[in-house]
This record gives structure tokens, sequence and C-alpha cells, in this order.
């Protein structure tokens, strides 16, 4: 069988990042190191933005690197990759906001503006969520407001969102990381961005 005819049964043998997963899974270690320098950044920059905390942020990102190569000798291409990484970083994101309510643990509220370890990673975070405050807000203080917008969302809404935003994932995609079907997905994101509305009428522009 041909490359072509071997895409024409699975298109997702067309995705570049599906090859190299491919290649993880006949032993390239190379292939592996362009993985995760390809991802590290923004699956930490998602994991900070659930969970407030840098520290905690990379050491799921490790985690979620070392599944993926821990998976790679059963890997099946039945997705684009990214919806099968992003799955697997959701699940764990998941996980540990439960185990992390169960403790009662406090991430928020040290000091005058927090912990460098508890700041959104330094994107552009207001422009990506589409928040445009009423008055020009500090880099810590927008921070602050957009992570506890988010930290009133619940677990589905706040991936649905960061994937959408951060990821630009579309429908389909993000259905196909969070198990659900694509109009639950748009009905999920419709909720959680009325829900960021609400909480931050005071600080939209009028």
């Amino acid at each position: 069988m041909n490359a072509s005819t071997q895409t024409a049964n699975n298109p997702y043998l067309s995705d570049p990042d599906v090859q190299l997963m491919l290649r993880v899974r006949e032993g390239d270690e190379e292939a592996f190191g362009e993985i995760v320098e390809g991802y590290q950044d923004r699956v930490i920059s998602i994991f900070a933005t659930i969970l407030g905390s840098q520290d905690a942020a990379e050491d799921l990102a490790q985690e979620t690197f070392l599944r993926v190569y821990r998976a790679r000798h059963a890997y099946e291409p039945q997705a684009k990759f990214s919806t099968w990484l992003f799955r697997i970083a959701n699940n764990l994101a998941s996980n540990s906001r439960r185990s992390k309510q169960r403790r009662k643990e406090v991430q928020f509220g040290t000091g005058e503006s927090g912990p460098q370890s508890m700041r959104i990673p330094e994107k552009n975070v207001a422009e990506k969520s589409s928040l445009m405050p009423a008055r020009q807000l500090d880099r810590t203080e927008l921070s602050a407001v957009i992570q506890d917008a988010l930290e009133n969302l619940n677990d589905r809404q706040r991936i649905a969102v960061l994937l959408n935003k951060f990821e630009e994932m579309s429908y389909a995609d993000i259905a196909e990381t969070l198990e659900l079907s694509p109009s639950a997905v748009k009905s999920l994101l419709s909720r959680a961005r009325e829900n960021l509305r609400e909480h931050l009428e005071n600080y939209l522009q009028t």
C-alpha cells in the first residue's frame, strides 16, 4: 500500500505530528524530542491557567509527555496528534483539580501580588480570552481577574475555552478531545462565555 492510499484510508496520517509520533513508536528518540519541544510551552501554559501554579503546570506537563512516551508502542493515529495529546492533558488536569479540592489546598491569596509560581504565564491572556478591560490593569492584576473568572467555570467549560482560544481548536477537535459531540461543545462554550461575561462585567468596556 503506497503512502497516498494509506493517507486516504486514514486522513490523520497527513498530520506531521502524527508522523512524528509514528517515528517515536518505532524507537526514534529524536522525534520524541521534537514533539516535546513543539508542545511543552503550550501544555504548560494551559496547565498553569487551569491550576494557577507554574510549578504544578510543569510537573503535569512532564507527566503528560511521560504518558505519551509510555503509550508509544500501542499508539494508533485515530485523531489529530494535538487532540490525543490534549485529551491526556485534560484528564491529568481534571484529576489534579479533584485531588486538590479533596485536600482543600489554598492556591491563591498569598502576598500582595502572589508568588511568581501562581501567576498566569506571560502570554497576552486578555487578548486571547477576548476580555477587554475598561480600565488599564497591570499584568498581575489582570491575570488575577482572569484566573478568578476561569475558576468560576466548571472543568469542561474551562478546558474548552482554553483549547478554543489558546490552541485555536475547532469545535470538532475540541469535541474529540473532550469526547463530546460538536453541538455539545458549542453549547459548552456558549455557557462558558456567558459565565465569563457575568463575572467580568465590571471590567468590560461599556
